[in-house]
């Protein structure tokens, strides 16, 4: 699983109340529409029917839960020193994945106690939280020759003409249309990862030959 560096920060988050952080943090925060803050990040997980797994194979979780530590500590997750809590990454655009490698990349929404620490393979934050919402799933394509993950793109216009682009906002086009549900699913988590720091070795078994837990 993913380990992080030193603690940048202890704070809560999913309240009206703006986090107290550092400009490097605070650009990763967002407001619901329902005027709540929120961390915006994100990790690589398979999905299998309507849960997500990490591919580590560890614990799966539904798309909006809250984590207990699974070691059985008398602790609320997350904890500086456990590694409960759910895992994801400040950037979509990592590198040390192979390019066959059948996953998601899962934008999520952290609330609850968040903790933030510096990521060893760049200038780049990990967070562990106690509340993950999972907001949207896509399709993962890695590059075999930057080895970093790259969004699906469509061709083109063949005929050389600008598209139309419509003034309307898209649906589902950022965060502001978030809208957190008020109560979610309990989990026990201390095997979560945010998935760019999994050893390829890991990746021979497939997601059906794995065991929901």
């Amino acid at each position: 699983m993913c380990r992080g560096g030193r603690l940048l920060a202890d704070f809560k988050a999913g309240t009206d109340v703006k986090p107290g952080v550092s400009e490097r943090l605070e650009e990763h925060l967002t407001m619901t529409a329902g005027g709540l803050w929120v961390v915006w990040a994100y990790k690589l997980a398979w999905q299998v029917g309507d849960l997500f797994m990490p591919l580590t194979g560890g614990s799966s979780y539904p798309a909006d839960a809250r984590a207990t530590c699974r070691l059985g500590r008398a602790h609320k997750a997350p904890k500086p020193r456990c590694t409960c809590g759910f895992h994801a990454l400040s950037s979509r655009r990592l590198p040390g994945l192979p390019a066959d490698l059948d996953s998601n990349v899962l934008t999520v929404a952290l609330s609850g106690r968040v903790l933030a620490f510096e990521w060893e393979l760049g200038q780049e934050v990990l967070w562990r939280a106690e509340r993950q919402t999972v907001v949207r799933i896509e399709p993962a394509l890695f590059s075999r020759t930057a080895g970093v993950i790259q969004k699906l793109r469509h061709p083109d216009d063949p005929d050389g003409r600008l598209a139309f682009v419509s003034p309307d906002t898209p649906c589902d086009s950022g965060p502001v249309r978030l809208d957190l549900p008020v109560s979610c699913p309990v989990v026990p988590v201390c095997d979560d990862d945010a998935g760019w720091c999994v050893e390829s070795s890991q990746f021979e078994h497939s997601p059906s030959s794995l065991v929901l837990t």
